[in-house]
């Protein structure tokens, strides 16, 4: 094993039957184990209370939203509380740690392991040839950052990657950062998640964000939630599922596997839920194959035709194509239709008899979706179904690509992005008096492609786990150390601060819910959720270090070392204020952005889609017309999806247990079903190694425990980021360029190894 593969070592595996609701006093009870294992129950209380309030501070978690009017005292989930635990931690990593500990020891232990070790205090350097971090005053390490920066030979030699947890003050100060050293290589996590949603609602209805608002789950007739497991992922949304079921709506799930947050949900804040009792959600469950989406849509576009069930005057006043767009689903055979999506022609009908007889339909989905060779135009094939049904720009309808960290659309709309429109780019330099490059820059893969090709890059990280999060694990962790300088701006441990360039700098900061304190006093940060609302968030609490900084003041110092002549930048470390002035000079929407994101609930972001606006796109929307175009497996092969497990959020692992699925004490697990198992010889439990295939090129990884479990026969699924290796670096969705991470060929052997 090397430093960038999570430890192959087994567990203790416990297999319990699976759960057929979420939440309840399951969810109340595993919260408090995690606020009572971290910070205590008093301080870790007070912090709880303190989420996601009009006066509080945003959850560190998902980016579902909060409530416009009411919120509840508890206005979080399981999620938000595992999160603030993690945050509010009373243990603290010093530069004893590091002394005592060399990347070579932290780098064998599990991602588990370190999240437990606490929150990171004061900047750290890992000089070239050091197995050990040393402590580093914050002056020295932006003047490294910055000599680095500027001994380099091409501005397009530096690579500037975002977390989805920046703040909007740190994600608009950062990419000015990166444009004004001369690149635009602004590699984001949207582009291993949400990217193929932006492509496809780009170019179809001319913005790459949802279209509907919490209120109008309360009005839908019918709520498609497609490829999304939100009991584990958006607990907070099960509120607003319940809400429509008891207004009369009704859930059609479409996932490959069945998910407790699907099935049922025990209103944690309600008697009856804290009892067990749950409420039913969804009506009807599509168990449909990894990447059967794009043919499901197809048949249900064939039935509203076949039935006269389209919307003909929303189609005539606003849309473009419809008749090439109808004869391309009337060829369509309901054969192929069946025997790609693996349903039924019945339960395909009913879900579209749901879809074309509702008076208002919300779609939601997330990475069942996005992450397929094929995303875009699956996405593109659903946008059909809602203009061709009219659920766009009505109460109670609409699309909701369900985002997963808490500002990953924010730091998009701040200009994250490696190829933003030029008049982005004309904005920026009107106000900033200077040329902006316009050649596009890196995304992900390709930031990583071009780290491994070059030596002596600079790597910036400003938040994430960009190792463990990434694709190809041992080819990503080869460019990582192809690197002269790898930079980590995070609150905790983790893998990428061991798989390191020749040097390397950790860079510490505040939480959300730590105060802030300037020389200009209590400083506060915004972010915009998944539906387009613009909130303050303020911390309230002592920070973990005397050394820790806000995340918009190091990018701003790291700033005014490189650009010293530019003497905003100093400013900006000490007011906040002055970043939003600047965001409201460049971004569209913003107005009195200072002001505004000081009233209670924020503000929304124009979104002229809601109101039938399409002129962005030239006034009428345009059906897309896509074969079906699957992967194909081959004898003896798989398809693998990467999954969360229930005590996890995105690469950070809170714990070892999946409470709906019935697993516990483990993450190296394999979820198989049964007659795979038998056609292969493997017994329940059996410890397997795991090989990928891609273009004749093969991929593994070891010591997995399978498992028999209710997945679609010829499908398979694991944790990430244990199974990330298995993911080929050249192996992304059309169009958005996403890592197909739920769309591995794999073939399954039994393990050799011992159990550990």
């Amino acid at each position: 094993m090397s430093n960038e593969d999570t430890p192959e070592k087994l567990t203790g595996i416990r297999i319990e039957k699976s759960k057929t609701f979420a939440a309840g006093m399951g969810a109340v009870a595993n919260s408090m184990k995690h606020i009572l294992r971290e910070s205590g129950l008093v301080h870790g209380s007070r912090v709880l209370l303190g989420l996601n309030q009009k006066n509080g501070f945003d959850c560190p978690s998902c980016a579902w939203p909060d409530p416009d009017d009411h919120r509840a005292t508890t206005e979080f989930c399981e999620n938000g509380a595992k999160a603030i635990a993690s945050e509010s931690t009373k243990k603290r990593i010093t530069a004893e740690f590091f002394k005592e500990h060399s990347i070579d020891s932290i780098g064998e232990k599990s991602d588990f392991w370190h999240e437990l070790q606490g929150r990171l205090t004061e900047p750290m350097f890992l000089p070239k040839g050091a197995k050990h971090y040393q402590p580093i005053s914050w002056e020295k390490a932006c003047h490294l950052i910055a000599q680095n920066l500027r001994d380099l030979e091409d501005p397009d030699d530096a690579i500037f990657y975002t977390s989805g947890r920046a703040s909007n003050e740190a994600a608009f100060s950062y990419q000015l950062l990166a444009r004004m050293y001369g690149t635009n290589n602004l590699p984001d996590c949207s582009n291993m998640c949400h990217e193929s949603s932006g492509a496809a609602l780009n170019q179809m209805i001319g913005i790459g964000k949802g279209t509907v608002t919490l209120e109008d789950f309360d009005h839908a007739e019918s709520v498609f939630v497609i490829g999304q497991n939100p009991g584990t992922n958006h607990p907070r949304m099960l509120s607003a599922l319940q809400n429509c079921v008891r207004n009369g709506g009704k859930i059609i799930s479409v996932n490959p596997l069945q998910e407790a947050g699907l099935l049922g949900f025990a209103h944690p804040q309600e008697i009856k839920g804290m009892m067990g009792q749950s409420t039913a959600l969804s009506s009807l469950y599509l168990q449909i194959k990894p990447n059967g989406d794009h043919a499901l849509f197809k048949g249900i576009a064939k039935c509203i035709l076949e039935n006269q069930l389209e919307d003909t005057e929303f189609i005539k006043n606003f849309c473009n194509s419809f008749e090439e767009y109808k004869v391309s689903i009337e060829n369509q055979s309901w054969e192929t239709i069946v025997k790609e999506s693996g349903l039924s022609r019945n339960l395909i009908e009913q879900a579209a008899f749901e879809f074309g007889k509702s008076k208002g339909v919300i779609v939601c989905w997330a990475m069942g979706l996005t992450q397929h060779k094929n995303a875009v135009s699956t996405i593109e094939e659903l946008v059909n179904i809602q203009i061709l049904t009219g659920n766009l720009g009505k109460k109670g309808a609409g699309l909701c690509p369900v985002r997963g960290h808490s500002n990953v659309q924010g730091d998009r709309t701040m200009g994250v992005f490696e190829k933003m429109p030029d008049s982005f780019h004309d904005s920026l330099d009107r106000y900033f008096k200077f040329q902006s490059p316009r050649k596009h820059g890196h995304d992900v893969v390709n930031a990583i492609k071009s780290m491994h090709e070059d030596a002596g890059k600079v790597f910036i990280a400003l938040g994430g786990n960009f190792l463990s999060a990434s694709p190809d694990t041992s080819y990503t962790a080869e460019a990582l150390r192809n690197c002269k300088l790898t930079v980590q701006i995070s609150t905790k441990l983790n893998r990428s601060h061991v798989v390191t360039g020749e040097q390397a700098l950790i860079l510490p900061c505040l939480g959300r819910s730590e105060i802030d304190r300037t020389s200009c006093g209590e400083q506060f940060v915004s972010m915009e959720n998944s539906m387009g609302v613009v909130q303050s968030s303020h911390g309230r609490f002592k920070p973990a270090s005397v050394h820790l900084k806000g995340e918009p003041a190091i990018v701003s110092m790291i700033g005014e070392s490189l650009f010293a002549e530019k003497l905003f930048w100093q400013h900006w470390t000490q007011d906040y204020g002055l970043i939003r002035k600047a965001v409201e000079g460049v971004i569209s929407g913003f107005e009195n952005f200072n002001e505004r994101v000081l009233e209670p609930g924020g503000f929304y972001l124009p979104n002229p889609v809601k109101e039938r606006d399409f002129s962005i796109v030239g006034g009428k929307i345009h059906f897309r017309i896509n074969p079906i175009d699957l992967i194909q497996p081959q004898k003896n092969q798989l398809v693998l999806m990467t999954i969360r497990s229930h005590d996890q959020f995105n690469t950070t692992v809170y714990g070892l247990d999946d409470r709906y699925r019935g697993i516990y004490n483990e993450r190296r697990v394999l979820l198989m079903n049964r007659s795979d198992m038998e056609d292969r010889g493997i017994k329940p439990e059996e410890p397997v190694n795991i090989t990928s295939h891609y273009q004749g090129q093969t991929r593994e990884a070891h010591l997995f425990l399978a498992i028999e479990y209710q997945v679609p026969k010829g499908c398979a699924a694991a944790y990430f980021p244990e199974a990330n290796a298995l993911v080929p670096i050249d192996s992304t969705a059309d169009k958005s360029n996403t890592p197909t991470s739920k769309g591995i060929l794999i073939t399954v052997s039994s393990a050799s190894a011992k159990v550990g």
